[in-house]
């Protein structure tokens, strides 16, 4: 990001939607960890849903999208959901905004990959809440984040959520 993160303690985050156009806080995201390049958060969902409950997200902020595991109640994996993102940070306030820029990418743990969302893309564009230079780096964006996922490389995107999920100290140990 152009401006570093400078006051991990006190950060404040926000998600900003442009389809609904909506700017909210999210005081119950717990941060994991964060760099110049990863946030690492865990979350319960901000509206409750019958199938979602809670997760894990890495924002890749100078890459431009989110990674996150979303769970349902009993602790099972739904799915992976992969946002493309647009993150701007106030230094002066320490807020983090992340803005998303509505194409996703659903993996499905069997692996079945799904694009969802572009229509949304020309909609924003349309009323006027996404400039054409926004539209064409979603679109950049969301062509790289396929191409990792097709060569394989979707798992390295994961390790720092992993990391954070599941520690080293309560994984396993070898004899």
């Amino acid at each position: 990001m152009e401006n570093l993160i400078t006051n991990l303690s006190g950060l404040t985050l926000y998600r900003r939607r442009l389809i609904p156009e909506e700017c909210l806080p999210l005081p119950n995201d717990i941060i994991l960890h964060c760099d110049r390049d990863v946030l690492v958060t865990s979350w319960k969902t901000i509206r409750p849903k019958k199938d979602m409950d809670h997760g894990y997200s890495c924002y890749y902020l100078e890459e431009g999208y989110k990674i996150s595991k979303f769970y349902r109640s009993d602790n099972t994996l739904l799915y992976y959901y992969c946002d493309i993102i647009s993150p701007s940070y106030d230094k002066n306030a320490n807020i983090l905004t992340v803005t998303d820029l509505l194409a996703d990418v659903i993996v499905y743990p069997d692996g079945f990959v799904k694009v969802v969302d572009v229509d949304e893309l020309v909609t924003a564009m349309h009323q006027g809440t996404l400039s054409l230079s926004l539209l064409c780096d979603a679109l950049l964006t969301l062509d790289r984040l396929l191409r990792l996922i097709y060569a394989g490389k979707f798992k390295e995107l994961l390790a720092p959520i992993d990391r954070y999920e599941h520690p080293l100290s309560a994984r396993p140990q070898m004899a």
